[in-house]
Order: C-alpha cells, then structure tokens, then sequence
C-alpha cells in the first residue's frame, strides 16, 4: 500500500510538470516555408499557425494552386516541426517513457 501511495505521488509530480510544459511549449514557436522562402509559416507548441508570410512575387492570380501548394506544404511542415519539438521536451521529462494518451 506505501508503494501505491508514493506512486500515485509521482504521477501526480509528473502531471504537474506536464501542465506546466504544455503551457511554456504554447509560448515556443517554430518556423517553417516552403518555395524557397517565399512562404513561411510559423506555429506554436500547441499546434496552432501563428503567422503567415507570402513573398509578392509568388502571389500569381494565373497559378492560384502552385501559391496554394506552397501554403499547404509550409503549414504541414510547420506543423509537423512544432510535434517534434513537443515530443521532444516531453521526452525528457518522461525520460523516453511511452505513455499512451500522453499527447
């Protein structure tokens, strides 16, 4: 019964310190483009698209899906970047634990 009690401590402690790192992986950003530059995209820890950034000159009217395409890839990378980043540092508070449900 100690050992159950001390555990449930832990799990405790741990949850604490994941709260706490989910809410400062909010405020990190990572940056993503796609066509060379000319589209950026920038996404926080939480998964969300903070900002957008489209050069002029890859805004075509005559080649709508090619800016379209690039929109896509950029927010897709940003996205996927800004998972790695949180599993990372979720990593090493967990120790390379795999918790399911955990994120």
């Amino acid at each position: 019964m100690k050992n159950m009690g001390k555990l449930m401590k832990q799990a405790q402690q741990l949850q604490t310190k994941m709260a706490k790192l989910q809410e400062e992986m909010g405020d990190k950003t990572i940056e993503a483009s796609a066509g060379g530059g000319m589209v950026k995209v920038v996404a926080n820890g939480r998964q969300e698209i903070v900002s957008i950034g489209i050069e002029k000159e890859v805004v075509d009217p005559e080649d709508v899906d090619m800016l379209q395409d690039l929109i896509l890839a950029a927010v897709n990378e940003a996205l996927t970047r800004s998972q790695a980043m949180v599993s990372e540092q979720m990593g090493k508070l967990t120790g390379g634990l795999n918790i399911p449900g955990l994120m």
